[in-house]
């Protein structure tokens, strides 16, 4: 099958009779009265074969990236409207699992970006929270300035740098 990403992979496929390499979308190999044969399947087989284990596939992790004033836990006016798919995300999904992470620029101490990061993380939880997602479905940590998006010197402000990741799965 091809990859969600749209990245190359592969599979070897080994027996007694020999190996192949599966590096197509819908590459397979057939056995048949003792013999192996690669063919090229098609996205109809697939589903029509396999539509039972598909179905029981669970949603792919989906990652949001929301980003903060200078020093504040106010988010900027297009990581609020980015609030309404995240929440729809989140509803959708029967089991969600959520990771809120927050993170600084470089500016101001190691100490005081921790607890910024770890408060703008649980303002995400909060808001979430109050659109009615359950509190026990999330995780919140703080990462401080030690994971940035773009490197740069001690006390350089960086608005990429100043986020929370939600990750949905």
């Amino acid at each position: 099958m091809p990859s969600a990403d749209g990245r190359k992979s592969a599979v070897v496929v080994r027996d007694a009779a020999g190996e192949w390499v599966l590096d197509r979308p819908y590459a397979a190999v057939k056995r048949s009265m003792g013999t192996n044969r690669p063919y090229q399947s098609s996205a109809q087989e697939v589903r029509q074969d396999f539509a039972q284990a598909l179905d029981a596939r669970p949603a792919r992790p989906v990652s949001y990236l929301l980003y903060f004033e200078t020093g504040a836990k106010v988010l900027t006016p297009e990581s609020q409207a980015a609030l309404v798919g995240i929440r729809k995300e989140i509803a959708e999904r029967p089991a969600a699992e959520v990771l809120i992470i927050g993170h600084t620029d470089r500016v101001g101490s190691v100490e005081d970006n921790d607890r910024l990061s770890r408060q703008r993380a649980e303002t995400m939880r909060d808001l979430l929270i109050d659109a009615g997602i359950a509190a026990s479905k999330m995780e919140v940590v703080g990462r401080g300035e030690r994971d940035p998006l773009v490197p740069t010197g001690d006390e350089v402000e960086e608005p990429k740098n100043r986020r929370v990741e939600i990750k949905v799965r």
